[in-house]
């Protein structure tokens, strides 16, 4: 009787088991991918970083569906503009016909296409960007390096925001904006004739450089 009485108990626990379908594995992978990439890019590591998006890429690819890779090649595109690197987004650019609104209206946020762009659709955290010209209120310090990136490329950005800029690279470790940020920080004192600022800037320039 115990006997029966178990295996009924594990009927039921598998029958609820079977209600509750286990998500694909291509989304766990490919956000996982993501996050690795845009991590081993902003540290300066080149290879990881294009590894892992290209393993991001391929498990959504496997889907069929040219929407959700226009949405990884747009994350890579604001993990460079994060970098303050910028290009018109080509990989992004060939599926565009086939991205949603907000993403397009993303893609012109991050290119500094600022007339006309429909703000309602930007992610939440950036639509006071546009707006007000300031980081305030970003707190997740990806979101908040991809709004400086951005309010850079259209001349926007403060010396203030700079300086968060600057410190939430350095403090997530991330090299490669940390030093680009650095680099911007080194130019203003040097225009100012401010030699010791300037001075201790550089020191931190080459420390982060080894």
């Amino acid at each position: 009787m115990k006997n029966l009485t178990l295996l009924a108990l594990i009927g039921i626990v598998l029958a609820g088991c079977a209600s509750k379908p286990t998500p694909p594995a291509w989304k766990a992978n490919a956000g996982s991918s993501l996050a690795a990439f845009s991590d081993a890019y902003l540290k300066g590591d080149s290879g990881i970083a294009g590894a892992e998006f290209a393993r991001a890429r391929s498990d959504m690819a496997s889907t069929g569906r040219p929407d959700l890779v226009a949405h990884a090649e747009l994350y890579r595109c604001a993990t460079r503009v994060a970098a303050l690197e910028y290009d018109d987004c080509p990989g992004f650019k060939a599926l565009e016909q086939d991205a949603s609104g907000a993403e397009r209206a993303y893609a012109a946020y991050l290119a500094g296409r600022w007339n006309g762009l429909d703000v309602a659709q930007l992610p939440e955290q950036h639509r006071a960007v546009v707006s007000s010209g300031s980081l305030a209120g970003i707190a997740d310090p990806l979101s908040q390096l991809v709004a400086a990136g951005a309010l850079m490329q259209v001349g926007r950005i403060t010396p203030a925001d700079m300086v968060i800029a600057t410190e939430t690279a350095s403090g997530q470790g991330w090299r490669r904006p940390l030093l680009v940020w650095l680099g911007v920080s080194l130019k203003r004192a040097q225009a100012a004739g401010d030699s010791v600022e300037a001075a201790r800037i550089q020191r931190r320039i080459d420390l982060a450089s080894q």
